[in-house]
């Protein structure tokens, strides 16, 4: 069953160090078998939402997603990373 990677930015607080987490993570997820679905800022919001950069990554599996987050590729750009940015993650089963 596939499962689905979301990212939710609540607050970028470094423009460089997010730079260099994408210039890292993204090969980083890629080569973990995850698809880019969607990424960017919503086109509209409804109730609570929040109008902040979203990612969707499609993986094969929820076992899949979280190998590629637990991957010492993916983990090197979480230290990239570092305090750059506030987000949510979630890992969800597709339907």
């Amino acid at each position: 069953m596939t499962a689905y990677w979301v990212s939710v930015y609540k607050e970028i607080r470094d423009e460089q160090k997010m730079a260099a987490y994408a210039a890292l993570s993204v090969p980083a997820l890629t080569g973990e078998g995850g698809r880019f679905i969607a990424h960017g800022l919503p086109e509209q919001v409804y109730e609570a939402g929040e109008n902040g950069r979203t990612v969707l990554i499609e993986f094969e599996s929820v076992e899949a997603a979280r190998a590629a987050y637990e991957s010492a590729a993916y983990q090197e750009a979480l230290v990239a990373l570092g305090d750059g940015a506030v987000r949510d993650i979630r890992i969800v089963p597709g339907a």
